[in-house]
């Protein structure tokens, strides 16, 4: 586990899916956490690693990673097994399809997912209201989403291919709080996304990763 590091909070999505990754390869590694509240992100130790000061930062023997998509693109390759485990794949062409949908979920579902998030979840818990015209606009750029999911589900059993692939697994942390809000209604209306969701969430990687959110939680 020497080297084996993820610095990161655990209510930040980009580092759950760094962490629900590398429980997929059934990685050991150290959970460092950073603590926001402080600035620990906008301080020099960090930005030496995350020049930006995003979360999460991976280090792997002597190798430090910042940008979660590039952390897991990178780690399913190193750790891809061949006959077993392969979250991604080693034909250009395949590859690229599974390409497509991680970009998909950057600069398509995670938007609106966040807005969405932030009013009907992270507002709240601060004891504000969310703003209704603000939840209205980003449900029905998420819904125009998830019927392009809706349709692509209905070819192939995961967003990429038949089998479960980074493109998935980058969603988790973000259907996971959605599924806990009103906006859940936009995945189980839409029957090959509700199930393909369900089956996603189901994965004892992803069991894995909620375990170490509610311990942190409970102590």
């Amino acid at each position: 586990m020497e080297g084996r590091k993820v610095y990161g909070t655990l209510s930040s999505p980009a580092t759950l899916k760094v962490m629900a990754c590398l429980c997929e390869h059934d990685l050991d590694f150290e959970f460092v956490p950073v603590d926001l509240d402080a600035g620990e992100h906008k301080k020099k130790p960090f930005l030496s690693m995350s020049p930006f000061g995003d979360l999460p930062v991976y280090q792997d023997k002597g190798v430090t990673q910042f940008e979660s998509r590039a952390i897991i693109r990178s780690m399913a390759h190193e750790h891809a097994k061949p006959g077993g485990l392969e979250l991604i794949f080693w034909d250009a062409k395949q590859q690229a399809v599974v390409a497509n949908w991680v970009d998909v979920e950057d600069h398509w579902f995670e938007p609106p997912a966040l807005v969405l998030i932030d009013e009907l979840i992270i507002k709240p818990k601060k004891g504000l209201d969310p703003d209704p015209q603000i939840v209205s606009e980003a449900k029905a750029r998420l819904s125009k989403v998830l019927d392009v999911y809706e349709a692509q589900l209905t070819k192939k059993k995961y967003l990429a291919a038949d089998k479960f692939t980074i493109a998935d697994l980058l969603h988790l942390p973000n259907l996971e709080r959605l599924m806990n809000t009103t906006a859940k209604n936009l995945i189980e209306s839409r029957p090959h996304l509700s199930s393909w969701c369900a089956d996603i969430l189901a994965r004892p990687a992803w069991a894995k990763v909620r375990q170490m959110q509610k311990k942190a939680q409970a102590n």
